[in-house]
């Protein structure tokens, strides 16, 4: 089978690498087997599902053995989890908890007492899943969201399919919200019926169990590949009706999206600034384009994970790919969006308890795009690309689902119930302060040089996504590679661009909106160097100072300017410039002209920016030589010929210079970029700082 399906109905491959395994001790194996469940979308969804083992453990005061609950602590993932990320606690502690239960509408005051069940000490916040794991009499458990298990699990008679499929291996659980009371159910269902290997809970996910990691693991394969090959083997009809538009070619796809991501940010970032993600992934394509779209999506989803990352329903916009009517959409996107937060604001006053916290953003998540794909926007790039990949875990839910059966989401009540959970509310209050540049996009050029590497490093540690742009590939990319290790997958991106190609550059500006869905800070700084007598100057070294210096800005600033100002949101754009800005030298008049060319540009964009919000400033370095590309070669021997030392004495030359007597590095040009890329000179347009440890001919006049 090809297509869409293929992934849904493909068998997971059995990973279990036992030369490896046998090096592992029991808690070792937990996370081993954890990490291996956690690599594959189609099992669990990123932070969704969690694992257990019930493990022997010294106690730390008596010195007696003890059986330990290990299982996944609230909030990891596990995927990408650690040893640390396992909460710890006595088993028959919590077992002795079930005595003093006292019935569902108490079972949140459940939870504050596991903190009195932990084992040596461990801080590691324990899940609302603890006691569906605890509870079950099996040493080893796993709890998964697989998209083919909650297919039959989301389907209208999903009880009487689980024993179709499975027949007398797994039992099955209606509903119920994630918790105690449900814990006690899943241990009860294990203990009477032992032959059980695990429970399908309905419109949720599955549960799994065995005697050893590797045989608990084996059986959770097992398990989701018999319901991919059911479903493969029972599938009838077209998927979701059959197909109603015919998807656009990928690059106007592309062209769609760009367009749509900004005017959709500025008009859903009042509470907070948004960043975007695009996807047109087949699975995708198949679902926006067919004729069942809107029906289907009007359920919202049935798995609690997938609703809580990409609320109750998302937004289908009345794009007509044939028509190519986008103008249209896009003036209409006010009363789109204006209706989508009326029907979320109904929803939430139908449902709202006596206690239930504040209603929170109203606007979509994610948006259905016919013949495009869709977009999704979250507070950070991670969460945003991690709610379109739940929503893609929700359409071949629904694809699965309605194939065999009819598609049941979950019920608006217990929706809104688990959204607003107090105990959900508890953990959202616990995030930590939005840094100061989240949830706003960068483009700097010259990003893999020196001080745009500094520059992008200071703005990602403040949350801000960056896009780096430059002409070298192989640095660029070695340098976009090693900001994702230490700011994470989801902080960068490179594009390749020659800052004198007009085409070039407004590629990367579209590179970067369709990234993070639009532009806050352009950072002009693709540079190069170059010295020769006036009298020597050649007419093509003249226009490459202009092309690069004075050209390369204007296009990298005009084509930010453009997406700011339709994004209405303001901006800031800022040009690193020189201290050669302001004042001559002799040998470099291609140079320090193009260089005095950028102060003035910026002058004008921020006389002509101030309406929009949209802010221009300067920043003016000097003798930045340490991790500078410029400096490197022909450039330093030049200067340190001319200033007749070695070039390894240059670097003294020009710290004795300057009035402070003190070199100057990218991290200091890095923290001037930030400042007039942030609030903190949100009232600073026009303006210059000199970097440069003093120096009085290129003082502001």
């Amino acid at each position: 089978m090809s297509g869409p399906a293929s992934g849904l109905y493909a068998p997971l491959p059995d990973l279990w690498d036992d030369a490896h395994a046998t090096k592992l001790d029991e808690p070792d194996l937990l996370l081993y087997r954890s990490n291996l469940l956690g690599s594959d979308l189609r099992i669990t969804n990123f932070g969704g599902g969690n694992t257990s083992a019930k493990i022997d453990g010294s106690d730390p005061l008596t010195g007696e053995t003890v059986k330990v609950l290990w299982v996944k602590g609230s909030g990891g993932d596990i995927g990408s989890m650690k040893l640390n990320g396992f909460s710890t606690l006595y088993l028959d502690k919590l077992l002795d908890l079930r005595a003093i239960y006292r019935g569902l509408e108490h079972e949140d005051e459940m939870v504050a007492l596991f903190n009195h069940c932990t084992f040596n000490l461990n801080p590691r916040a324990t899940s609302i899943d603890t006691p569906l794991h605890g509870f079950i009499p099996h040493a080893h458990v796993d709890h998964v969201h697989a998209d083919a298990v909650i297919a039959i699990a989301a389907s209208a008679n999903a009880k009487a399919l689980t024993r179709e499929v499975y027949g007398d291996e797994m039992g099955f659980l209606p509903w119920q919200r994630p918790g105690f009371d449900l814990g006690l159910k899943l241990g009860d269902l294990a203990a009477a019926n032992p032959k059980l290997k695990g429970v399908v809970l309905g419109g949720h996910g599955l549960f799994t169990w065995g005697p050893t990691s590797k045989a608990c693991y084996k059986t959770t394969l097992a398990m989701i590949n018999k319901a991919s090959a059911w479903l493969a083997a029972n599938s009838k009809g077209a998927a979701f009706g059959g197909a109603a538009v015919e998807a656009l070619p990928p690059e106007e796809r592309r062209t769609v999206a760009a367009k749509l991501l900004p005017a959709m940010r500025k008009r859903i970032s009042a509470m907070e600034l948004k960043v975007g993600h695009f996807t047109d992934a087949p699975e995708v394509l198949e679902f926006v384009n067919s004729r069942d779209l809107k029906p289907l999506a009007a359920l919202g989803t049935s798995c609690p994970d997938h609703f809580l990352r990409t609320k109750i329903r998302p937004l289908v916009l009345a794009y007509e790919p044939a028509a190519n009517n986008l103008d249209g959409v896009i003036a209409s996107l006010d009363g789109s969006l204006e209706a989508y937060r009326a029907d979320y604001a109904a929803y939430y006053e139908r449902c709202k308890r006596p206690n239930s916290p504040a209603m929170r953003d109203p606007n979509a998540v994610v948006t259905l795009v016919p013949g495009v794909g869709m977009l999704s926007f979250a507070k950070d790039k991670a969460t945003a690309r991690i709610a379109a990949e739940f929503y893609v875990n929700a359409i071949n839910v629904m694809r699965g689902a309605s194939s065999v059966s009819r598609y049941v989401g979950l019920d608006e009540q217990e929706a809104f119930d688990i959204e607003y959970w107090l105990l959900e509310e508890a953990k959202l209050q616990r995030m930590p302060k939005a840094r100061a540049l989240a949830g706003r996009v960068a483009l700097i050029t010259g990003g893999a040089g020196g001080i745009g590497r500094a520059m992008a490093a200071r703005l990602m540690s403040e949350g801000a996504c960056v896009a780096l742009a430059d002409i070298d590939r192989a640095s660029l990319d070695d340098t976009v590679a090693e900001f994702r290790k230490s700011f994470g997958r989801d902080a960068a991106i490179g594009a390749v661009a020659d800052v004198t190609d007009e085409s070039a550059v407004a590629a990367a500006v579209r590179d970067t909106v369709l990234a993070f869905g639009g532009i806050d800070i352009v950072v002009a700084n693709a540079g190069i160097a170059s010295a020769a007598p006036f009298e020597d100057t050649s007419l093509e070294l003249w226009n490459r100072n202009i092309a690069i210096l004075a050209t390369g800005y204007f296009l990298a600033a005009r084509e930010g300017y453009r997406v700011m100002k339709d994004q209405g949101l303001g901006g800031s754009i800022v040009f690193i410039a020189s201290k050669n800005a302001l004042a001559a030298s002799p040998g470099a008049a291609a140079y320090c002209t193009a260089k005095a060319a950028e102060v003035h540009l910026a002058r004008c964009i921020a006389l002509e920016g101030a309406p929009f919000g949209i802010r221009a400033n300067t920043v003016n370095p000097d003798a930045v030589l340490r991790g500078s590309k410029i400096w490197r070669g022909e450039w330093r021997a030049q200067r340190a010929a001319s200033n007749k030392v070695s070039e390894s004495e240059l670097e003294e030359v020009y710290r004795q210079r300057s009035l402070l007597k003190r070199s100057v590095y990218p991290e200091d040009i890095a923290e001037a970029a930030y400042y007039f890329a942030s609030d903190l000179s949100a009232k600073s347009t026009g303006n210059i700082l000199n970097v440069d440890a003093g120096n009085a001919v290129s003082f502001a006049r």
